[in-house]
């Protein structure tokens, strides 16, 4: 179905940029925000009023609403409202300001809860649409160095998962996306890196080990574009869904081991109820 109106945060690069350009190339509307909208000019260019730059820093929550309107005031109508924006902040936990903490989770879990809020008014008004939340594989799993990240995503997982049972009466579906690593700059130039301590240098260099292990090579954030049509456009869209190849195998191996931890201490759990 084309003709959706789409709110894309962060469409600067990556896949907030690869998505506003399938929405465009099939016909349909984007409102894109970005910090700096220079970055959209070709974009403009192209597609000249089928896309609406917005510039906006998802941390500052009028600002959140004021995009959010400005959108709807513009096409009419919104369908598709995606929470792309956010990074990677490095560090082990001890190694963590408070400052890099707060900001991890200012960015990836309130600026997408703003941004949701500031949406689901006008998507209860229509009786429909549709809120994407880009989460991670790191949104149901976690590794070493990257604790405050992942402490944003499963916050994000968190009340996605809430939000998907309070708004289906209105018509309103819930995805969250979860990718494997994408060569999104993610881990590059968009990556924050806390002070290290020297006494985690060992566990450093496992985590890097490890994590080139779980996944051979980055994938295409182009090749996700159809892939997030088929979502966009299913009649009963999922509430979550992977990007990639490695995260289902990394799932299931986590939760295996968590499954069988639980069963092992079950009588301690029984015993804890009195």
């Amino acid at each position: 179905m084309a003709g959706k109106v789409w709110f894309i945060t962060g469409t600067s690069r990556g896949f907030g940029r690869e998505w506003a350009i399938a929405a465009l190339e099939r016909g349909d509307r984007v409102a894109a925000t970005a910090r700096d909208t220079s970055t959209l000019d070709d974009l403009v260019q192209k597609y000249g009023e089928a896309l609406l730059p917005i510039a906006l820093d998802v941390t500052d929550r009028t600002a959140d609403f004021d995009a959010v309107k400005k959108a709807h005031e513009t096409f009419g109508r919104l369908d598709v409202v995606i929470n792309n924006a956010g990074y990677g902040q490095f560090g082990m936990i001890e190694e963590l300001s408070e400052a890099e903490a707060r900001d991890q989770i200012e960015t990836n879990v309130f600026g997408a809860l703003w941004i949701t809020q500031a949406a689901l008014p006008y998507l209860r008004a229509q009786g429909s649409g549709h809120i994407i939340q880009v989460s991670s594989i790191g949104g149901i799993s976690a590794f070493p160095n990257i604790g405050a990240y992942h402490a944003s995503k499963w916050a994000l997982e968190g009340f996605s998962q809430a939000l998907s049972q309070e708004v289906k009466g209105f018509g309103i579906n819930v995805t969250l996306v979860e990718p494997a690593a994408f060569s999104t700059d993610w881990a590059g130039a968009s990556a924050k890196h806390a002070t290290q301590l020297d006494a985690y240098q060992p566990a450093r260099e496992a985590a890097a080990e490890a994590r080139k292990s779980r996944q051979s090579s980055p994938g295409n954030p182009g090749a996700t574009a159809a892939a997030l049509l088929k979502v966009v456009d299913a009649e009963e869209p999922p509430l979550r869904i992977f990007f990639g190849e490695a995260p289902l195998r990394i799932a299931k191996a986590d939760y295996a081991g968590r499954i069988a931890l639980w069963e092992k201490w079950n009588d301690v759990s029984i015993e804890a109820q009195g």
